[in-house]
């Protein structure tokens, strides 16, 4: 773990051309994302297109782990919320390469969007996972507390429904309950 190194994410073909990568390859094997399989090239990159503008624009921060020169995993941070809600953020799309899994890439990566949200006034941060399949075990580890269950929330990429768990995390001690 000690050679990762990891960073936001700008817009580029090269940058665009590796976060396809990683979605497809998290798609085709069975990670719930928001796609079906078999996820087109095209169809990955107009999504990393538009989330890498919207990152340009300061509404969500996109980090990539990278082990040399090979991105090895990626999460997105939202920040574009409601007016209601300045003090919240969402964590989306973590994807960790099959071959870079169980090395501590998510763990960090999770660390390093916890500290961003910190930085932007952001203290509670939200997610969901797939309830088959999902990171629910790190996220509990990463003391995430379950709110609860949606049953049959989505299909997952090769077929079939899947529920989704929802999770909360207080960052800072001392914010509003």
């Amino acid at each position: 773990m000690s050679d990762i190194k990891i960073k936001a994410l700008s817009p580029s073909p090269e940058i665009r051309a590796m976060l396809s990568e990683i979605l497809i390859e998290t798609v085709a094997n069975g990670g719930s994302v928001s796609f079906m399989h078999p996820l087109s090239q095209a169809a990955a990159e107009a999504f990393w297109s538009n989330s890498l503008s919207a990152a340009d624009r300061g509404e969500r921060i996109i980090l990539g782990a990278y082990d040399d020169d090979m991105l090895t995993g990626t999460i997105t941070l939202l920040l574009d919320l409601p007016p209601n809600q300045p003090h919240r953020a969402e964590i989306a799309k973590m994807m960790t390469r099959v071959s870079h899994r169980h090395r501590g890439i998510a763990t960090a990566l999770l660390r390093e969007a916890e500290r961003l949200a910190i930085a932007r006034g952001r203290w509670l941060l939200v997610l969901d996972t797939a309830e088959d399949e999902g990171a629910a075990g790190l996220y509990e580890r990463m003391g995430f507390k379950l709110t609860g269950v949606i049953p049959d929330y989505a299909l997952k990429p090769h077929g079939g429904l899947t529920g989704t768990l929802i999770y909360w995390k207080r960052l800072q001690e001392g914010a509003p309950a």
